[in-house]
């Protein structure tokens, strides 16, 4: 029995995880209606913006077993200096031939572009979710993390694949958390604004302006346009607890943000990821019993940075957490060059919770 490769099918885009894992791995899915808003060529600003894009299906005996979307990324490329294509959603079973046919047709797609490499997973940018899980394999992840099996990392290195950047997310038990000094952010000039439904326009731009600069020095960053940045995050103000996100304002300016949200797995998990009769039941259930948050980005402007606003940041948000009922906190991916966000994590006394890379293979 062959594999079958096919394209342009959402529906079987969706569903290849669910039949490529088991429940040990701990996948959880977006939300179907996401990733089809993800790959869709007409709202996207990814694809709107020129970037081409394909993506992939591997079934075998009728069933979906893996998939993978390779795109350009044409403003990474510009920024720096690359010739790359880059591959996201890689989720396969541990077969060879479904694998080596998905890398087989990424790889053609960059060559076909006229690019030297191929590097991924990115789900869909570098301020998506990143990574190829390399450790930490059955340990429960947070909303935006990635998970996958152990055997994906073999079976791209058996396709010619290579393993760098090696990043980490963290797991934080709030109850043992070290709080940091809030000092820095006591004088009159500061105050916090929260993100919340009513301003959450307002503030989410504030954030984005906060993010653009704080990271600008950060490799593989890109500048969010508005569109990019309201497209990734619009949904949020439905799912927000206002006392957990903030931005911080010096004099008028805004100059630190979190973004902090409460861990949408179990209810993802519950609902299989899909919209049904029994949607409304399980989200409410979910807000009710929540203990678990994740901090999707944090950032402070270029020039305040070295003068404690972000410790006085995440003591001020592990405070609300704690008293918002919240016991654990995830900590989206930290590259392992990071040395000062990394001792910012062995401060807190959070722990590592899973390992990842980026895998890349170039031609002449």
């Amino acid at each position: 029995m062959s594999v079958e490769l096919r394209t342009d099918d959402v529906d079987a885009f969706f569903d290849a995880p669910f039949h490529a894992y088991d429940a040990s791995v701990g996948y959880v899915s977006p939300l179907k209606s996401d990733i089809v808003h993800m790959l869709d060529r007409d709202k996207n600003p990814l694809w709107t913006a020129g970037n081409p894009f394909r993506f992939w299906t591997a079934h075998r005996g009728g069933r979906p077993i893996g998939r993978i979307v390779a795109h350009v990324h044409r403003q990474s490329n510009r920024a720096h200096g690359w010739s790359r294509a880059q591959f996201g959603f890689f989720d396969c079973a541990d077969d060879a031939e479904a694998a080596a046919a998905l890398l087989g047709a990424a790889e053609d797609f960059a060559r076909t572009q006229g690019l030297s490499e191929l590097v991924g997973n990115f789900n869909l940018t570098a301020m998506q979710q990143c990574g190829v899980m390399t450790g930490g394999f059955g340990r429960r992840a947070y909303t935006d993390m990635v998970v996958g099996a152990p055997h994906l990392p073999r079976l791209l290195e058996a396709n010619g694949f290579e393993a760098i950047f090696p990043m980490t997310t963290f797991e934080l038990d709030l109850a043992n958390a070290a709080l940091p000094d809030e000092a820095a952010t006591t004088d009159a000039a500061f105050g916090f604004a929260r993100i919340e439904k009513r301003s959450f326009p307002e503030r989410m731009e504030e954030a984005r302006a906060v993010l653009n600069d704080g990271f600008a020095d950060n490799p593989m960053f890109v500048p969010l346009t508005d569109a990019e940045f309201l497209f990734q995050a619009g949904e949020m103000s439905s799912i927000l607890d206002p006392r957990l996100s903030s931005v911080l304002i010096e004099d008028g300016r805004p100059v630190g943000t979190i973004i902090c949200i409460p861990d949408l797995n179990g209810f993802l998990a519950a609902t299989r990821s899909r919209i049904g009769l029994s949607t409304p039941w399980h989200f409410l259930r979910f807000r009710l019993r929540r203990r678990r948050a994740v901090i999707i980005f944090y950032s402070v402007v270029r020039d305040r940075h070295g003068r404690g606003l972000m410790g006085a940041m995440l003591a001020r948000t592990i405070r609300r957490l704690r008293e918002a009922g919240y016991e654990q906190l995830g900590i989206t991916w930290i590259a392992d060059a990071n040395k000062a966000s990394l001792r910012q994590m062995e401060k807190l006394g959070a722990e590592p919770l899973h390992h990842l890379h980026l895998f890349r293979k170039t031609w002449a």
